[in-house]
């Protein structure tokens, strides 16, 4: 069940604040579930271009320890930006790093090593203030971002690393709607952004709809000088985007592409519209 938090006007193109801070505790069991059903081979096996299953999890460590660092702990020693850097390029370089570093580590002690760790990181979520300024969310567009904002980005993190472990070992992604539906809603906090360059007349609403328990419906409304979140309204939408929900989620993590998107959804009203919303990435990409 989704936790909506006081409306903070400062944010209301991004929609109403959600409260993730609860459903850290459920991806966390989810997680070690995962990993510790594992084979000694799926370890191996890739799970992002790149990427091993155990690297993919060497990399959640890195994130896990990072949030506690920067953030609990307040320590501020650690990778800087080269000359010239762009943010992506960083945390990619990083990433590496962290998990080149790492390789001596067994699988074993990785598991157990995460389980600790992500306890810890569960906690210091439950204590943060969701209306305290936090880093930025640069698929929102937005920086600072509020903390409920910066929790929600994680959370929809650990949720999609957990699936791309699962599809690396031959299992389906986990269409539970207790995280998926949040998952979901966190994902369209990214319209706005995506469609900042896109042109159209003053309250001119394009709609996404994903169907299925975990589904909804999400609206994005031209307001003059941004896109901004808002509630649909039946009669004056422009373009209608429907889709099924694992669909949904890998469009905005880049699983798929635009075009395989657009192939498989249902579309009405502005074709244009349609595809400039199917750009939408809710990830560092």
């Amino acid at each position: 069940m989704k936790r909506w938090l006081a409306h903070d006007p400062r944010y209301s193109w991004l929609g109403a604040p959600i409260d993730v801070r609860p459903l850290f505790a459920v991806e966390q069991a989810a997680l070690m579930a995962t990993l510790r059903d594992l084979e000694q081979a799926d370890w191996g096996k890739e799970a992002v271009p790149g990427w091993s299953v155990r690297a993919l999890a060497t990399h959640i460590l890195g994130d896990f320890y990072g949030r506690l660092a920067r953030d609990r702990d307040g320590h501020q020693e650690g990778p800087r930006f080269a000359p010239g850097e762009t943010l992506e390029t960083f945390i990619h370089r990083i990433n590496q790093e962290w998990i080149d570093a790492l390789a001596r580590v067994s699988p074993a002690a990785l598991t157990d090593t995460l389980d600790l760790v992500g306890g810890q990181v569960t906690r210091f979520f439950e204590t943060t203030d969701p209306g305290a300024p936090s880093l930025g969310v640069s698929w929102a567009g937005i920086d600072p971002a509020p903390m409920w904002l910066d929790c929600a980005r994680d959370l929809t993190e650990f949720w999609t690393h957990r699936q791309q472990i699962r599809h690396a070992v031959g299992q389906g992604t986990d269409l539970n709607p207790h995280l998926l539906s949040v998952v979901l809603d966190i994902f369209m906090r990214a319209l706005p952004h995506t469609l900042r360059h896109t042109a159209a007349a003053v309250g001119t609403q394009i709609q996404v709809s994903v169907d299925g328990p975990a589904g909804g419906t999400w609206a994005v409304t031209a307001t003059g000088d941004r896109w901004s979140l808002s509630e649909p309204h039946a009669g004056q939408t422009a373009a209608r985007v429907g889709m099924d929900a694992d669909s949904a989620w890998r469009l905005c993590t880049r699983g798929i592409t635009p075009a395989t998107a657009l192939a498989r959804a249902h579309v009405t009203g502005a074709r244009q519209l349609a595809e400039a919303t199917c750009q939408i990435v809710s990830i560092i990409y």
